[in-house]
């Protein structure tokens, strides 16, 4: 059995991840979940990991930083992030195992499965040097807002002030903080692909919410949501379980 730590400071990621490891890795067992890159070093220390599950972007310091206080890494580090395509070609190059967010659980279960096989020949300080440096390279700041189509040309949205957003065919209606929904003639999947998917979850076919914008869920009719905006947002069967792991 190996021992695994999470490290990462957004709960529902943590949540997400921990219940996709239950279900399809049976040898990695999670000994400690930690919110911050401080915790992760103390949770090191104590728990000895064979694995850790490493977000790269956290509060009080970077995945980077967290492992350049680490005196010896005799553990495996598997990269969680959010990062777009382009910038995980530098993962694949600097031969550094990664999951991209939101987690699918077969890359889980083959990242663990590569891990197993290479025990004798462990990530090196060299590697994880060799990606920060291609990391820098391709990623500049990470945008607060996202360009929509309008009549006369683009709308510019900010993240923070979408609230949820609904499906309607071609089109999708995007729930806002202040402000009317704004309707925009693009599909649901092409506005997710522009959202970060750690802060955004499909419930539905139809919704995708922000998750901080949650206020309460209910189980009545089905099981929906209570948005910040007072709105109501129906839940899917099958996505239930897994949301109410997020909390």
């Amino acid at each position: 059995m190996h021992k695994a730590i999470i490290i990462d400071d957004e709960k529902h990621c943590r949540k997400i991840l921990n219940w996709a490891v239950k279900k399809k890795c049976p040898t990695v067992e999670i000994v400690a979940e930690c919110q911050s890159g401080t915790e992760g070093i103390e949770a090191i220390q104590k728990y000895r990991p064979d694995l850790i599950f490493l977000d790269i972007e956290m509060r009080d310091m970077s995945g980077f930083q967290m492992l350049e206080k680490i005196d010896s890494i005799d553990f495996e580090i598997i990269f969680t992030t959010a990062y777009d395509q382009f910038a995980i070609n530098a993962f694949k190059v600097s031969a550094v195992d990664y999951l991209l967010k939101p987690i699918d659980e077969n890359d889980l279960a083959t990242a663990v499965k590569k891990l197993e096989k290479r025990q004798e020949d462990p990530i090196s300080v060299k590697q994880i040097e060799f990606l920060l440096t291609q990391l820098q390279k391709n990623l500049g700041d990470h945008d607060t807002s996202i360009a929509v189509p309008s009549s006369s040309g683009l709308e510019f949205i900010e993240i923070e002030n979408i609230i949820y957003c609904q499906s309607d065919s071609n089109y999708t209606h995007i729930h806002l903080k202040k402000s009317k929904p704004m309707i925009v003639s693009k599909t649901l999947k092409d506005i997710e692909e522009m959202l970060p998917k750690s802060a955004f979850f499909r419930v539905h076919h139809s919704f995708t919410v922000h998750l901080k914008h949650i206020k309460r869920y209910l189980k009545a009719d089905g099981g929906y949501l209570v948005m910040s905006n007072g709105d109501t947002v129906k839940v899917a069967r099958s996505k239930k379980e897994l949301l109410l792991e997020l909390f």
